[in-house]
C-alpha cells in the first residue's frame, strides 16, 4: 500500500535541502541526469514499446533525444537560482525560488521521454518531483525515473529529489494531487486526468487535446506538404497530441493532393468503410479507443474488417462536416485522418476553425502556404498556442527541430483549452520570482494636487491636462 504521507514528507525534506543549492551544483546534477538519460535512449524506447504496444521504438528514440539533448541544450544556460535579473534603472532585482514538490503525471504514449523532460525541468529549478506513471506504462516509467534518480544522487542531489509511485492507481494519484504539501502538478495524459488535476486546488500546468487541422492552401507546394504531413502523422504512429488530425484542401489542388497521399501509401476510405472504422477507433462514449492508439494503419483496418493494400500507411476518410454527426472529425492518435475539400481560402479557414473548436481549442493548427498575407490572416483567426507553417505539425509544435520555440513535451493550450498558458511548458514555468523593488518616486505624481482627483466637475481631459502641465 502506498504511504502518501511518507512520500510527501520525503519530498518536503528534499525541497528544504535542495533550496540551499547553488547554481553550479544544480547544473552539475542536471548535466549528469541528462547524460544518463540520453545514453539510455534506445533501451528505454524499446522497453516503452514492448510494455505499452504503442508506436515505434525507433521514433521513441527520437522523442527521448528531444526530451534529453534538446531540452538540456535549451535549459543549460537558464539562470534558475538566486538573482536572475537586475535592472539598475528601475531598481528591480528578480530572484528565482523553487516552487516546491511537483507531481509529474506521465502518459502511456510518451512514457520515458516525458519522465526525462519533467525530471530535467524540475531538477534545474531545485524542485523535487514525484512521478505518477500510467498503468499501461508502469515499468518503463519507473525505470526511467530510477536511472535519473541514481544519476542525480551520484552528482550530489538530495535524497528523494525524485520519487515514483510503485503502486499505480487513480486513487493514489488523486491523493497526492490534493495534498496540502504539494506545490504544483505537471499534468500530461488523458483529458479526464488533466481535468482532475485542475480541480484539485493545487496549481497545475496541464494540456488539452489537439485535434489539429492542417490547411493546404492553393499556393502550397503539394508534394512537399504531403511529404511533411505523412512524416509527421506517421511519427510514432501518430501518438503526439500535436500530430495532424484533419486535412483541409483547397479544391483547386485537391486531385494533386489525393494523388500525392496515395503515393505515400494512404488509403482513401469509402463512406461505408468509414462507417465501419468509427466503432473501432472510438469507444461507446465517442472518445478515442485506447486499443488503437499508436497502432499501424493496416492493423486498424483489419480490426474494422476493411481490406486495404499491403503497405498501407494511412487511413483517410473524406467528411462533409465537423461534430458529433461526423465521429472521425475527433482527435485520433493513430494513422487515421479526416479529409475536407474547401472551395476557397475563406471556406478552408472556416473548416479549420470548426475542427479547432470541436476538440482542440488553444492547442495547435498547421498551414502549408506560400502567401504571407494568407499566413497572417489564417493565424489571427485561429485559437491556437502554436500555428506551425510549412513544417510537420507534431515535431514543429514540440519545438527545436523545425523552429526556435522551446522544446517541450507539455504543450499549453491557454484559457481556450482550460490551461493557464499557451506556452511550451519548460523549466521557466517552475520557479517563483521574488522582486526586490527600490524607491523610485514618481515625481510628477507627487507634485500634482491630489485633491483635484476628488473634484467631480473635472473630467478625464481636464485632469490629464493639469497633470501633464506639472511634468
Amino acid at each position: 500500500m502506498v504511504d502518501i504521507e511518507e512520500i510527501m514528507q520525503r519530498a518536503v525534506t528534499a525541497a528544504a535541502v535542495f533550496s540551499q543549492y547553488y547554481q553550479t551544483e544544480v547544473d552539475q546534477i542536471v548535466e549528469a541526469v541528462y547524460r544518463a538519460a540520453f545514453n539510455a535512449r534506445v533501451r528505454m524506447a524499446k522497453q516503452a514499446c514492448e510494455e505499452t504496444g504503442i508506436g515505434r521504438w525507433e521514433d521513441k528514440v527520437i522523442k527521448n533525444v528531444v526530451a534529453t539533448q534538446f531540452v538540456y541544450e535549451d535549459l543549460r544556460d537558464f539562470k534558475s537560482v538566486g538573482i536572475v535579473n537586475e535592472d539598475k534603472e528601475s531598481g528591480i532585482v528578480e530572484i528565482a525560488q523553487p516552487v516546491g514538490p511537483i507531481l509529474a503525471v506521465i502518459p502511456a504514449t510518451n512514457p520515458t521521454s516525458t519522465v526525462f523532460f519533467k525530471v530535467l525541468s524540475a531538477l534545474k529549478t531545485r524542485n523535487p518531483v514525484i512521478v505518477s506513471p500510467s498503468r499501461r506504462a508502469k515499468d518503463c516509467t519507473a525505470e526511467a525515473a530510477r536511472l535519473c534518480y541514481e544519476a542525480a544522487l551520484e552528482a550530489g542531489a538530495p535524497e528523494d529529489c525524485i520519487q515514483w509511485l510503485e503502486e499505480v492507481s487513480r486513487e493514489n494519484t488523486q491523493a497526492i494531487m490534493v495534498h496540502s504539501k504539494l506545490a504544483m502538478i505537471l499534468a500530461t495524459g488523458a483529458t479526464s486526468l488533466v481535468h482532475t488535476a485542475y480541480s484539485s486546488g493545487t496549481p497545475t500546468l496541464g494540456v488539452g487535446p489537439g485535434n489539429v487541422p492542417v490547411f493546404i492552401d492553393a499556393s502550397a507546394d503539394v508534394s512537399f506538404a504531403v511529404n511533411e504531413i505523412c512524416a509527421s502523422k506517421l511519427f510514432d504512429n501518430g501518438t503526439i497530441c500535436a500530430s495532424e488530425q484533419a486535412i483541409v484542401v483547397d479544391r483547386r489542388i485537391v486531385d494533386a493532393v489525393i494523388e500525392a497521399f496515395r503515393q505515400k501509401g494512404a488509403y482513401f476510405l469509402t463512406q461505408q468503410e468509414a462507417k465501419k472504422l468509427e466503432p473501432v477507433v472510438l469507444d461507446a462514449s465517442g472518445h478515442m479507443a485506447g486499443e488503437i492508439v499508436g497502432r499501424p494503419a493496416m492493423e486498424i483496418a483489419d480490426k474494422a474488417g476493411i481490406p486495404v493494400p499491403v503497405g498501407t500507411t494511412l487511413l483517410i476518410a473524406t467528411l462533409e462536416g465537423v461534430g458529433d454527426d461526423y465521429p472521425l472529425s475527433r482527435e485520433i492518435l493513430a494513422p487515421v485522418l479526416a479529409f475536407y475539400v474547401a472551395d476557397n481560402f475563406a471556406e478552408g479557414v472556416e473548416i479549420c476553425i470548426d475542427l479547432n473548436f470541436y476538440g482542440g481549442i488553444g492547442h495547435t493548427v498547421s498551414l502549408f502556404c506560400n502567401d504571407e498575407a494568407r499566413v497572417r490572416e489564417f493565424s489571427v483567426l485561429m485559437n491556437a498556442g502554436r500555428v506551425v507553417v510549412n513544417m510537420p505539425s507534431a515535431l514543429g509544435a514540440v519545438g527545436h527541430l523545425y523552429n526556435r520555440i522551446h522544446p517541450s513535451l507539455t504543450l499549453g493550450c491557454g484559457t481556450g483549452g482550460k490551461n493557464i498558458t499557451t506556452d511550451n511548458v519548460t523549466a521557466r514555468h517552475l520557479i517563483n520570482l521574488q522582486r526586490i523593488t527600490r524607491r523610485r518616486e514618481n515625481n510628477q505624481f507627487h507634485r500634482f494636487d491630489i485633491s483635484l482627483y476628488l473634484d467631480e466637475s473635472l473630467d478625464e481631459a481636464a485632469i490629464l491636462e493639469r497633470y501633464h502641465r506639472n511634468a
